[in-house]
């Protein structure tokens, strides 16, 4: 295992994995607070007609995936403002559009072609080269800059919309600054776990994190360690097993929810029999003080 560190293609893996890991999360965790957990998906169809312009180009796919998506995520912000009955119509024109944009674009392009864009569907992480870990490094420190340098008032904005309007934040540029930086997660993530699978990287830590922890801050800290534990043990296995690294990941991710949960499920039911039986006791002790207060009262009336 320690022998594939001596490769730079398996050094260049690990950190995206690690870079990656620590991002998706540390949005996903505004996405789940929201219930809007499949919005991971709906951009990466957008950043897929991204990546075709940029072979069509001859520009870096990546950063013209950004620019894409990131506009793609303003007009989903905007429908879920304006969009009213229309607006899960509207979603879902925007979705499927950026899949076939993409995919006619592609076949369009005489620098691209249906292989090279299966890596950016499905992931190809031990392809990242020194130009797409530039562009990974400075787009997770925008992401984590956002996600937690902000963390109060996103958080804030994903509970109660309506009160963080009246506290005076303001919560249309936090929506459309989460929403960019949502998009900016998945082109970070998309040549690690690949477009179709991003979402489940963002998700699937933060529901794990949520089982296991009570608060924003502690659910934050553990998606983010289980999204880096599963990134790492998924490339690793990928190189180990010679299989697709975005699929370990998302099996590894799953396959982890199921064990936090199946752990975190009798104690949750311990813990809450312990809070009710101190409530009963809690109820009782204070019956008997009344009843002692009242038998006082009547001696001292008598």
């Amino acid at each position: 295992m320690i022998e594939m560190l001596d490769y730079p293609f398996m050094q260049r893996a690990l950190l995206a994995a690690l870079l990656v890991g620590i991002a998706a999360p540390a949005v996903g965790i505004y996405l789940v607070q929201r219930r809007q957990a499949i919005m991971g998906d709906g951009i990466g169809h957008v950043a897929l007609t991204g990546v075709a312009l940029g072979f069509l180009l001859s520009t870096n796919p990546v950063w013209m995936a950004v620019l894409v998506s990131s506009l793609g995520a303003i007009v989903m912000e905007l429908i879920r403002w304006y969009g009213k009955a229309r607006g899960d119509l509207a979603l879902a024109m925007l979705f499927y559009g950026g899949m076939a944009g993409g995919v006619m674009i592609i076949n369009l392009s005489p620098n691209g072609s249906n292989a090279n864009l299966t890596t950016y569907l499905f992931g190809s992480i031990t392809t990242v080269g020194d130009s797409d870990i530039v562009a990974i490094v400075c787009l997770s420190v925008f992401v984590l800059a956002v996600s937690l340098g902000l963390r109060r008032q996103l958080f804030a904005i994903c509970q109660d919309e309506e009160f963080a309007r009246v506290t005076g934040l303001p919560v249309r540029v936090l929506n459309l600054l989460l929403a960019v930086t949502a998009a900016v997660t998945v082109t970070v993530a998309m040549r690690v776990v690949g477009l179709l699978l991003v979402s489940a990287l963002m998700v699937i830590p933060v529901a794990a994190a949520q089982q296991a922890t009570r608060g924003f801050a502690a659910t934050l800290g553990l998606s983010v360690v289980f999204g880096v534990l599963v990134t790492l043990s998924g490339t690793t296995l990928s190189y180990e097993a010679d299989v697709p690294p975005g699929a370990s990941i998302v099996v590894l991710a799953i396959a982890l929810f199921a064990v936090v949960t199946a752990l975190a499920t009798p104690l949750a039911r311990r813990r809450a029999r312990s809070v009710a039986r101190g409530e009963e006791e809690g109820t009782l002790e204070g019956g008997e003080g009344t009843v002692g207060v009242e038998a006082t009262r009547r001696t001292t009336r008598v």
